[in-house]
């Protein structure tokens, strides 16, 4: 097996993610001076500045599946490059918030799509064996890309005085430009040019670059899988009853994974730890600490992925969301010291990494079929997306310091955090499948309903 082949082209395509993860955190940086440059109401700020570019991550998630489909996947990695190179530049010198917006909505178009072709792309090169590893990778990139983000705002922030924002968002186009470079020399996915092009000769060419013994065997299993959702007609629609199980997953890991609150603790970090009592430079500070955490827990995740399997890893990372919440929750009602809140809440990180990081993106990848896989991928980021972006708009509702409905004290949010994590406790234990170590097409086989 040539492993290294596949694994260079999975990081090349993770890497996506990498810019996906920065550009979705470095706002958190941005988030004040903005507000007190632009003097913006919570409406338009929780809108315009905070959540636009989750609304062009909706916007790419829903409708990525698309050029994924007919283009394939190589050309879209190009394509979400040239949109997150675009995107850092024209948000750091953006001269007014409509532009700003724009810029932050391109490159969130950038994102959604990364999250459906991405995975997609890394989950049909792999092998059973490695599929997990290799797909987590891109969660992987994700929150190095957070990491990163949150020490770049750290050091920028007094390199350009009242600028330091524009630096924060312009140093995105350095990994944009490295990342469509390195994009150019990855292979087309291999089921993408059996099912759409009929090009057996490059596709079992790429399977044998990439170590798979029989590439005969595997192209005609794909062509199997490929005409059983043909032979079946209309029942091939993405929403129909024979898929009903694989959506079902689909939508509730997406569901549960934004209910966690994962995404309004790395949006409103620094917010969130000024309310525990942590100065403006030390909220920055301990938002590192948060990304560092997220980086640690996630190699254990990829680390377990493909030894105790994807379920197993949702219930350990539920029952650490429900303590974490519960005491953050806890914490913040009685006035708790901000050590003590701040352990807390890097459980939570811990929880999340090791569990919801680890399993969505490869979880959503591995059970649609080949014909449909990318517009499953689509379907499954688009509801992350869109409750990330609700999520997102209506936090300076409860946390703005003015008019916020829980501004002097968030103990409520957390409280209904860890409430939806006991739901997804019980649903992982009664209704989510393993597919650690099964085909891509043997998976299939077991969740379609016939």
């Amino acid at each position: 097996m040539n492993k290294n082949k596949l694994f260079q082209w999975s990081i090349v395509a993770a890497l996506a993610g990498f810019i996906f993860g920065f550009d979705t955190v470095v706002i958190s940086g941005a988030n004040l001076p903005i507000k007190e440059l632009w003097h913006t109401s919570p409406l338009f700020h929780g809108f315009f500045i905070m959540s636009m570019a989750l609304w062009g991550t909706l916007f790419g998630s829903i409708f990525g599946g698309i050029p994924t489909e007919i283009y394939g996947r190589k050309k879209v990695l190009f394509w979400i490059g040239i949109l997150f190179a675009v995107s850092a530049f024209g948000s750091a010198l953006a001269q007014d918030p409509y532009t700003f917006s724009f810029f932050r909505f391109i490159g969130g178009i950038g994102i959604g799509v990364s999250s459906v072709v991405a995975p997609t792309y890394i989950s049909e090169i792999s092998t059973p064996a490695t599929r997990g590893k290799l797909g987590a990778m891109y969660q992987f990139n994700i929150v190095f890309g957070i990491l990163i983000a949150f020490l770049s705002n750290y050091f920028l922030q007094g390199v350009g005085g009242a600028n330091d924002w524009r630096w924060m968002l312009g140093v995105l186009a350095i990994p944009s430009i490295i990342y469509i470079i390195m994009v150019m020399g990855v292979p087309e996915s291999p089921r993408w040019l059996v099912t759409k092009k009929n090009n057996l000769a490059k596709a079992k060419e790429i399977l044998q670059l990439i170590g798979v013994e029989d590439a005969d065997a595997e192209i005609q299993a794909i062509i199997r899988s490929n005409e059983h959702e043909l032979t079946a007609g209309k029942a091939t629609a993405f929403f129909s009853k024979k898929h009903t199980v694989i959506i079902s997953l689909a939508f509730l890991i997406a569901f549960f994974n934004q209910l966690s609150g994962i995404n309004f603790i790395l949006y409103y970090a620094p917010e969130i730890l000024s309310k525990i009592g942590f100065g403006a430079k030390d909220s920055l500070l301990n938002s590192i600490a948060i990304g560092g955490t997220n980086l640690l827990f996630t190699f254990a995740g990829l680390y377990l992925i493909d030894r105790l399997g994807r379920k197993k890893l949702l219930l350990i990372g539920s029952i650490g969301y429900i303590l974490s919440l519960a005491m953050v929750a806890l914490c913040f009602a009685v006035n708790a010291s901000p050590a003590l809140l701040m352990f807390f809440l890097l459980l939570f990180i811990a929880s999340h990494a090791v569990g919801q990081g680890a399993v969505i993106w490869v979880f959503i990848s591995e059970i649609f079929p080949n014909k449909i896989r990318a517009a499953g991928q689509s379907f499954g980021a688009s509801v992350h997306w869109v409750f990330a972006a609700i999520i997102t708009l209506i936090t300076p509702f409860f946390l703005d310091d003015k008019v916020g409905v829980f501004k002097d004290n968030p103990w409520p949010i957390f409280a209904f955090f860890a409430v939806m994590m006991l739901l997804q406790l019980i649903w992982v234990l009664t209704k989510m499948p393993e597919t650690k170590g099964v085909s891509l097409e043997e998976i299939e086989e077991r969740l379609i309903q016939h």
